[in-house]
């Protein structure tokens, strides 16, 4: 039996971070074993060129569509691995090749290991990036003399919306109300989720509180601990990606909230395992959450306030839109946003100036039809 990773930290991020960005590097080599080794070259200008999660992504993308070769086209009379796959073989393959691979991402079917039919179904925008990995790898490919020909130029393009095509999915002031609600008095909820929020309440709360105030990202607020947290000034420290910290101030909402949490229902550190003493959201076994837990305390909470089924709840990603539309609508400027949310460029910022959605919904408030009408016809 393998045992368990033991972190020798001497940087000035805590364990659970550097443990967590050790899981993602594992992951990717993990990949690439599977992947033929003449790829290592592509594999070193990744692990070099992008960040860990989309290094993972791509890796994932790529193991996808060697599979799908082995699989689906005339390449599994040839090799029986991807692992077999040459580079001879990716020469062969044309742009029109690609193109099929992307419509059959479009929607596949698999067999699980109960022998049932799954479906998978794919939105523009992971078609997209499917259609980016392997084109950053026959760049690549052909950069290096592995292929022949640059085919990347023949891809059929996907169209995604424009900035201004959709309504950015959050919810609004009132509907976050609703929700704190629903946590703090356990209202619409069934009455077997009640016997959970009874000892989670105080927990829940601050996840909520702390992605509708903040935005923070999924990772950020998972890997929290307990120390990241300084009242005597007034802050708390997050790692953002690409590795760097980030300072936030605590307000007094935030404040109440973690204080009922640690005082009222928190694991005192005595009954925890000493790699969980420091981690801020526990579950009720005592272990740090994972991001699918908070996902689906999330989705819980917010498909309370939307009047939906759970599983249409939104996710912690709509939360940070929330705290983007909530801030910007309160005259906040967009570039004190940006900074917040830490957004590297300023127009994925506007995105989230959901003004229009609130413009419309004032215009038709006030625009009604009936009464007019009967006035205008006495």
């Amino acid at each position: 039996m393998a045992g368990k990773t033991i972190v020798h930290n001497k940087s000035d991020k805590p364990d659970n971070v550097v443990a967590r960005e050790n899981d993602v590097q594992d992951r990717c080599e993990a990949i690439e074993k599977e992947l033929p080794s003449w790829l290592r070259g592509f594999f070193m200008y990744l692990k070099t060129g992008v960040l860990p999660m989309t290094r993972l992504s791509y890796l994932s993308d790529i193991r996808f569509f060697f599979n799908y070769l082995i699989n689906e086209t005339e390449l599994k009379e040839k090799r029986k691995t991807i692992k077999e796959i040459q580079p001879d073989d990716l020469d062969a393959i044309t742009s029109v090749d690609v193109n099929i691979y992307i419509d059959y991402c479009r929607r596949y079917k698999k067999t699980d290991k109960n022998g049932n039919t799954v479906v998978y179904e794919n939105k523009n925008s992971a078609l997209s990036h499917k259609k980016s990995t392997v084109s950053v790898l026959f760049k690549y490919l052909y950069r290096d003399g592995l292929v022949s020909r640059n085919i990347t130029d023949g891809f059929d393009p996907i169209r995604m919306p424009k900035a201004g095509e959709r309504e950015i999915k959050a919810l609004q002031d009132n509907e976050v109300m609703v929700m704190l609600d629903s946590v703090i008095t356990g209202e619409g909820l069934t009455e077997h989720e009640k016997k959970y929020w009874e000892k989670t309440k105080q927990r829940d709360k601050l996840i909520l509180l702390l992605l509708v105030t903040y935005g923070l990202r999924l990772s950020e607020l998972q890997q929290l601990n307990v120390s990241s947290f300084n009242f005597d000034r007034g802050e708390f420290k997050i790692y953002r990606k690409r590795g760097k910290e980030s300072i936030m101030p605590i307000n007094i909402t935030i404040t109440e909230a973690f204080t009922d949490y640690i005082t009222l229902e928190r694991p005192k550190d005595d009954d925890l395992a000493e790699e969980q003493k420091d981690a801020l959201l526990l579950s009720l076994q005592g272990t740090r959450l994972t991001d699918r837990q908070i996902r689906q305390i999330v989705k819980k909470y917010t498909s309370v306030s939307l009047g939906t089924s759970r599983e249409s709840g939104y996710s912690p990603h709509k939360l940070r839109a929330t705290a983007a539309t909530s801030l910007i609508a309160r005259g906040n400027s967009i570039y004190d946003v940006q900074e917040l949310l830490d957004h590297e460029n300023v127009t994925t910022t506007q995105l989230y100036a959901a003004h229009k959605l609130n413009t419309k919904r004032q215009l038709i408030k006030n625009f009604e039809w009936g009464e007019d009408l009967e006035r205008s016809d006495e």
